[in-house]
Protein backbone atom coordinates (compact mmCIF):
# COMPACT_ATOMS: atom_id res chain seq x y z
CA UNK A 1 0.00 0.00 0.00
CA UNK A 2 1.02 3.11 -0.84
CA UNK A 3 1.91 6.28 1.47
CA UNK A 4 -0.67 8.68 1.11
CA UNK A 5 0.98 12.16 0.21
CA UNK A 6 0.79 15.16 2.08
CA UNK A 7 0.98 18.71 2.24
CA UNK A 8 -0.78 20.90 -0.05
CA UNK A 9 -3.66 19.51 -1.92
CA UNK A 10 -2.78 19.54 -5.71
CA UNK A 11 -4.66 21.67 -8.51
CA UNK A 12 -6.28 20.76 -11.08
CA UNK A 13 -5.36 22.43 -14.36
CA UNK A 14 -7.61 22.99 -17.47
CA UNK A 15 -7.89 24.85 -20.69
CA UNK A 16 -10.33 27.49 -20.96
CA UNK A 17 -11.85 29.53 -23.95
CA UNK A 18 -9.67 32.73 -24.06
CA UNK A 19 -12.06 35.16 -22.83
CA UNK A 20 -12.55 33.07 -19.71
CA UNK A 21 -9.25 33.25 -17.96
CA UNK A 22 -6.77 32.35 -20.02
CA UNK A 23 -4.92 29.14 -21.06
CA UNK A 24 -3.96 27.28 -18.17
CA UNK A 25 -6.51 28.77 -15.80
CA UNK A 26 -6.14 26.89 -12.25
CA UNK A 27 -9.00 25.79 -10.39
CA UNK A 28 -9.53 25.89 -6.91
CA UNK A 29 -8.18 23.00 -4.53
CA UNK A 30 -11.65 20.67 -4.38
CA UNK A 31 -13.37 21.88 -7.77
CA UNK A 32 -13.55 19.43 -10.62
CA UNK A 33 -12.70 19.83 -14.03
CA UNK A 34 -16.57 19.89 -16.33
CA UNK A 35 -17.59 16.12 -16.85
CA UNK A 36 -16.78 14.73 -20.57
CA UNK A 37 -19.76 14.31 -22.63
CA UNK A 38 -21.06 10.73 -23.07
CA UNK A 39 -19.45 8.77 -26.99
CA UNK A 40 -22.41 9.21 -29.34
CA UNK A 41 -23.96 12.40 -27.80
CA UNK A 42 -23.86 16.14 -29.17
CA UNK A 43 -22.12 18.57 -26.29
CA UNK A 44 -24.35 21.22 -25.30
CA UNK A 45 -23.24 24.27 -26.64
CA UNK A 46 -20.48 26.40 -24.29
CA UNK A 47 -22.54 29.58 -22.67
CA UNK A 48 -21.10 32.83 -24.58
CA UNK A 49 -18.38 34.71 -22.93
CA UNK A 50 -18.80 37.69 -20.86
CA UNK A 51 -18.42 40.83 -22.86
CA UNK A 52 -15.44 42.36 -22.72
CA UNK A 53 -16.04 45.92 -21.06
CA UNK A 54 -14.73 48.69 -22.61
CA UNK A 55 -11.93 50.47 -21.64
CA UNK A 56 -12.20 53.66 -19.66
CA UNK A 57 -11.32 56.73 -21.21
CA UNK A 58 -8.11 57.67 -21.44
CA UNK A 59 -6.68 53.87 -21.62
CA UNK A 60 -3.02 55.09 -21.11
CA UNK A 61 -1.36 56.26 -18.10
CA UNK A 62 0.42 54.98 -15.31
CA UNK A 63 -1.48 53.05 -12.56
CA UNK A 64 -1.48 53.74 -8.93
CA UNK A 65 -3.19 52.65 -5.70
CA UNK A 66 -5.40 55.29 -4.65
CA UNK A 67 -5.94 57.20 -1.41
CA UNK A 68 -7.39 59.89 0.13
CA UNK A 69 -4.19 62.11 -1.05
CA UNK A 70 -3.17 59.91 -4.08
CA UNK A 71 -5.52 60.72 -6.57
CA UNK A 72 -4.87 60.31 -10.09
CA UNK A 73 -5.43 61.43 -13.33
CA UNK A 74 -6.34 59.15 -16.74
CA UNK A 75 -5.12 61.11 -18.79
CA UNK A 76 -2.24 60.85 -20.60
CA UNK A 77 -0.69 63.10 -23.46
CA UNK A 78 -1.05 60.43 -26.24
CA UNK A 79 -4.77 60.12 -25.24
CA UNK A 80 -5.28 63.47 -24.53
CA UNK A 81 -3.21 66.29 -25.94
CA UNK A 82 -4.21 67.47 -29.76
CA UNK A 83 -1.49 67.15 -32.01
CA UNK A 84 -3.11 68.93 -34.99
CA UNK A 85 -3.50 72.32 -34.09
CA UNK A 86 -1.37 74.99 -35.74
CA UNK A 87 2.33 75.54 -34.66
CA UNK A 88 4.85 78.02 -34.88
CA UNK A 89 8.16 77.49 -36.31
CA UNK A 90 11.30 75.87 -34.48
CA UNK A 91 13.20 79.23 -34.29
CA UNK A 92 10.66 81.24 -32.42
CA UNK A 93 9.93 78.28 -29.72
CA UNK A 94 13.78 78.65 -29.39
CA UNK A 95 13.50 82.03 -29.15
CA UNK A 96 10.59 82.16 -26.34
CA UNK A 97 12.20 79.26 -24.04
CA UNK A 98 15.02 81.33 -23.99
CA UNK A 99 13.29 84.15 -23.21
CA UNK A 100 11.63 82.25 -20.44
CA UNK A 101 14.48 81.04 -18.89
CA UNK A 102 16.04 84.70 -18.63
CA UNK A 103 12.58 85.90 -16.93
CA UNK A 104 13.26 82.97 -14.44
CA UNK A 105 16.97 84.00 -13.99
CA UNK A 106 16.17 87.19 -13.52
CA UNK A 107 13.44 86.62 -11.12
CA UNK A 108 15.74 84.03 -9.09
CA UNK A 109 18.43 86.69 -8.75
CA UNK A 110 16.17 89.58 -7.60
CA UNK A 111 14.40 87.61 -4.42
CA UNK A 112 16.71 88.92 -2.29
CA UNK A 113 15.94 92.61 -3.02
CA UNK A 114 12.08 92.02 -3.76
CA UNK A 115 12.28 90.49 -0.23
CA UNK A 116 12.95 93.96 1.14
CA UNK A 117 10.30 95.67 -1.05
CA UNK A 118 6.96 96.71 1.52
CA UNK A 119 4.17 94.16 0.71
CA UNK A 120 2.30 96.17 -1.99
CA UNK A 121 5.23 96.74 -4.06
CA UNK A 122 6.15 93.57 -3.05
CA UNK A 123 3.16 91.60 -4.39
CA UNK A 124 2.87 94.27 -7.45
CA UNK A 125 6.56 92.56 -8.50
CA UNK A 126 5.66 89.20 -8.53
CA UNK A 127 2.43 89.57 -9.81
CA UNK A 128 4.12 91.13 -13.18
CA UNK A 129 7.13 88.39 -12.61
CA UNK A 130 4.44 85.81 -12.92
CA UNK A 131 3.11 87.13 -16.18
CA UNK A 132 5.76 87.28 -17.83
CA UNK A 133 6.87 84.06 -17.19
CA UNK A 134 3.57 82.79 -19.42
CA UNK A 135 3.40 85.42 -21.66
CA UNK A 136 7.26 84.25 -23.07
CA UNK A 137 5.85 81.14 -22.90
CA UNK A 138 4.01 82.77 -25.77
CA UNK A 139 0.85 82.32 -23.92
CA UNK A 140 -2.10 85.31 -23.53
CA UNK A 141 -4.00 86.03 -20.64
CA UNK A 142 -7.81 86.94 -19.79
CA UNK A 143 -8.46 86.89 -16.33
CA UNK A 144 -11.85 88.05 -14.81
CA UNK A 145 -12.38 89.11 -11.84
CA UNK A 146 -10.31 90.43 -8.96
CA UNK A 147 -8.73 88.65 -5.44
CA UNK A 148 -9.17 90.53 -2.20
CA UNK A 149 -5.35 91.85 -1.96
CA UNK A 150 -5.20 91.38 1.87
CA UNK A 151 -6.16 89.25 4.73
CA UNK A 152 -6.26 84.77 5.01
CA UNK A 153 -7.74 83.96 1.50
CA UNK A 154 -7.59 80.40 0.54
CA UNK A 155 -7.39 80.16 -3.13
CA UNK A 156 -8.59 77.37 -5.26
CA UNK A 157 -8.79 76.20 -8.89
CA UNK A 158 -8.63 73.28 -10.85
CA UNK A 159 -5.12 72.08 -12.06
CA UNK A 160 -4.32 71.26 -16.04
CA UNK A 161 -0.83 72.21 -16.44
CA UNK A 162 2.33 73.51 -15.13
CA UNK A 163 1.08 77.19 -16.24
CA UNK A 164 -1.72 77.23 -13.46
CA UNK A 165 0.97 78.50 -10.71
CA UNK A 166 2.18 81.51 -12.27
CA UNK A 167 -1.30 82.09 -13.44
CA UNK A 168 -2.86 82.01 -9.52
CA UNK A 169 0.25 83.93 -8.84
CA UNK A 170 -0.93 86.97 -10.82
CA UNK A 171 -4.26 86.97 -9.36
CA UNK A 172 -2.62 87.30 -5.62
CA UNK A 173 0.71 86.12 -4.65
CA UNK A 174 0.52 82.98 -2.61
CA UNK A 175 1.72 80.24 -0.42
CA UNK A 176 1.27 77.32 -2.41
CA UNK A 177 0.07 73.56 -1.49
CA UNK A 178 2.36 71.13 -3.51
CA UNK A 179 3.30 67.22 -2.82
CA UNK A 180 6.38 66.64 -1.03
CA UNK A 181 8.19 65.25 -4.31
CA UNK A 182 8.04 69.02 -6.11
CA UNK A 183 10.74 69.59 -3.46
CA UNK A 184 13.14 67.19 -4.70
CA UNK A 185 13.07 68.66 -8.68
CA UNK A 186 15.80 70.04 -10.08
CA UNK A 187 15.35 74.07 -9.67
CA UNK A 188 11.87 74.15 -9.55
CA UNK A 189 12.21 72.59 -5.58
CA UNK A 190 14.81 74.88 -4.63
CA UNK A 191 12.37 77.65 -6.17
CA UNK A 192 9.15 76.55 -4.26
CA UNK A 193 11.05 75.37 -0.45
CA UNK A 194 12.40 79.50 -1.24
CA UNK A 195 8.93 80.56 -2.12
CA UNK A 196 7.22 79.18 1.53
CA UNK A 197 5.62 76.33 -0.11
CA UNK A 198 3.58 74.14 1.84
CA UNK A 199 4.19 70.26 0.98
CA UNK A 200 2.10 68.04 1.45
CA UNK A 201 3.41 63.93 1.93
CA UNK A 202 0.63 62.35 0.36
CA UNK A 203 1.65 58.76 1.17
CA UNK A 204 1.30 59.44 4.86
CA UNK A 205 -2.02 60.04 5.77
CA UNK A 206 -1.27 60.33 9.11
CA UNK A 207 0.77 63.43 8.74
CA UNK A 208 -2.61 64.99 7.10
CA UNK A 209 -4.09 66.81 10.38
CA UNK A 210 -0.85 68.13 10.95
CA UNK A 211 -0.36 69.16 7.38
CA UNK A 212 -3.85 70.97 7.51
CA UNK A 213 -3.09 72.55 10.74
CA UNK A 214 0.05 74.11 9.30
CA UNK A 215 -2.29 75.83 6.42
CA UNK A 216 -4.82 77.02 8.95
CA UNK A 217 -1.73 78.39 10.77
CA UNK A 218 -0.50 80.15 7.74
CA UNK A 219 -3.87 81.56 6.72
CA UNK A 220 -4.82 83.12 10.36
CA UNK A 221 -1.31 85.01 9.93
CA UNK A 222 -3.56 86.93 7.33
CA UNK A 223 -1.58 85.51 3.99
CA UNK A 224 -2.93 83.50 0.66
CA UNK A 225 -2.95 80.31 0.45
CA UNK A 226 -3.27 78.57 -3.02
CA UNK A 227 -4.11 74.88 -3.65
CA UNK A 228 -5.35 71.96 -6.36
CA UNK A 229 -7.89 70.29 -4.98
CA UNK A 230 -8.16 67.88 -7.77
CA UNK A 231 -4.72 66.68 -6.67
CA UNK A 232 -3.79 66.01 -9.79
CA UNK A 233 -3.23 67.15 -12.96
CA UNK A 234 -6.29 66.46 -15.43
CA UNK A 235 -6.37 67.70 -19.62
CA UNK A 236 -9.20 69.94 -19.33
CA UNK A 237 -11.34 68.37 -20.70
CA UNK A 238 -11.76 65.83 -18.09
CA UNK A 239 -11.89 66.77 -14.52
CA UNK A 240 -11.26 65.13 -10.82
CA UNK A 241 -13.39 65.62 -7.37
CA UNK A 242 -12.05 68.12 -5.27
CA UNK A 243 -10.54 66.45 -1.97
CA UNK A 244 -11.31 68.06 0.86
CA UNK A 245 -8.88 68.28 3.48
CA UNK A 246 -7.46 72.03 2.10
CA UNK A 247 -11.21 73.12 2.82
CA UNK A 248 -11.39 71.91 6.32
CA UNK A 249 -7.85 74.29 7.06
CA UNK A 250 -10.49 77.72 5.50
CA UNK A 251 -12.80 76.15 8.15
CA UNK A 252 -10.50 75.92 11.08
CA UNK A 253 -8.94 79.42 10.34
CA UNK A 254 -12.04 81.19 9.46
CA UNK A 255 -10.99 82.89 6.26
CA UNK A 256 -12.75 83.21 2.93
CA UNK A 257 -12.45 80.90 -0.23
CA UNK A 258 -11.96 82.54 -3.58
CA UNK A 259 -13.29 79.52 -6.30
CA UNK A 260 -11.00 80.11 -9.41
CA UNK A 261 -11.24 78.20 -13.37
CA UNK A 262 -8.46 78.09 -15.70
CA UNK A 263 -9.48 76.97 -19.32
CA UNK A 264 -6.99 76.75 -22.07
CA UNK A 265 -7.88 78.03 -25.66
CA UNK A 266 -6.49 78.98 -29.02
CA UNK A 267 -6.80 82.27 -30.52
CA UNK A 268 -10.19 81.61 -32.24
CA UNK A 269 -11.82 80.24 -28.99
CA UNK A 270 -12.11 76.51 -29.07
CA UNK A 271 -10.49 74.68 -26.32
CA UNK A 272 -6.72 73.11 -25.93
CA UNK A 273 -5.39 70.54 -24.26
CA UNK A 274 -2.04 71.20 -25.67
CA UNK A 275 -0.66 73.12 -22.33
CA UNK A 276 -1.97 70.07 -20.49
CA UNK A 277 0.94 68.63 -18.18
CA UNK A 278 -0.30 64.94 -17.22
CA UNK A 279 0.74 61.74 -17.19
CA UNK A 280 3.74 60.52 -17.49
CA UNK A 281 4.87 63.44 -19.84
CA UNK A 282 8.15 65.46 -18.91
CA UNK A 283 8.25 68.89 -17.97
CA UNK A 284 10.57 69.30 -21.04
CA UNK A 285 8.45 68.35 -23.32
CA UNK A 286 5.48 70.22 -21.97
CA UNK A 287 7.59 73.12 -22.10
CA UNK A 288 8.23 72.71 -25.86
CA UNK A 289 4.82 71.98 -26.66
CA UNK A 290 3.72 75.41 -25.43
CA UNK A 291 6.04 77.34 -26.60
CA UNK A 292 5.42 75.73 -30.17
CA UNK A 293 1.74 76.00 -29.56
CA UNK A 294 0.27 79.41 -31.82
CA UNK A 295 -2.43 81.62 -30.53
CA UNK A 296 -3.15 80.29 -26.71
CA UNK A 297 -4.86 81.88 -24.54
CA UNK A 298 -5.04 81.45 -20.60
CA UNK A 299 -8.61 82.24 -19.53
CA UNK A 300 -8.86 82.70 -15.81
CA UNK A 301 -12.16 82.81 -14.13
CA UNK A 302 -12.72 84.37 -10.28
CA UNK A 303 -16.04 84.17 -8.54
CA UNK A 304 -17.41 85.94 -5.64
CA UNK A 305 -15.38 84.91 -2.72
CA UNK A 306 -17.24 82.23 -0.32
CA UNK A 307 -17.51 84.05 3.10
CA UNK A 308 -16.33 82.13 6.05
CA UNK A 309 -19.31 80.83 8.47
CA UNK A 310 -21.83 79.98 5.40
CA UNK A 311 -21.14 76.31 5.62
CA UNK A 312 -21.46 74.14 8.08
CA UNK A 313 -18.81 71.89 7.04
CA UNK A 314 -15.78 71.07 4.49
CA UNK A 315 -18.03 68.99 2.34
CA UNK A 316 -20.36 71.57 1.77
CA UNK A 317 -18.06 74.09 1.49
CA UNK A 318 -16.20 71.47 -0.91
CA UNK A 319 -19.08 71.60 -3.26
CA UNK A 320 -19.95 75.32 -3.19
CA UNK A 321 -16.21 75.63 -4.36
CA UNK A 322 -16.24 73.34 -7.12
CA UNK A 323 -19.65 74.40 -8.27
CA UNK A 324 -18.46 78.33 -8.50
CA UNK A 325 -15.20 77.32 -10.19
CA UNK A 326 -17.76 76.42 -12.96
CA UNK A 327 -18.90 80.06 -13.43
CA UNK A 328 -17.02 82.99 -14.15
CA UNK A 329 -16.95 86.44 -12.96
CA UNK A 330 -18.06 89.80 -14.24
CA UNK A 331 -14.89 91.92 -14.95
CA UNK A 332 -12.66 90.82 -17.38
CA UNK A 333 -8.84 92.40 -17.26
CA UNK A 334 -6.97 91.04 -20.49
CA UNK A 335 -2.84 90.49 -21.13
CA UNK A 336 -1.80 90.75 -24.41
Amino acid sequence: MSTPRTGAPRLTVVRRPRFGGGPGAALLPGTAPAPRPAAGTVPAPRPAADPVPAPRWPTAGPVRAASAWLPTAPCSPRDCVESGRPWTGAPRAVLRLAALLAVVVLGVALIPLVGLLRDQPRQRWIRRWCLAVVHTAGVRTRITGAARPTGGLLIVANHISWLDIPLLAAIRPARMVAKTEVRGWPVVGALAARGGTLFIDRDRLRALPGTVERIAETLRGGSAVAAFPEGSTWCGRAQGHYRRAVFQAALDAGVPVQPVRIHYRLADGAASTVPAFVGEDSLLASLWRVASARGLVAEVGLRPEIPPGGHADRRALTDAARGGAHRTGSRSEAHP
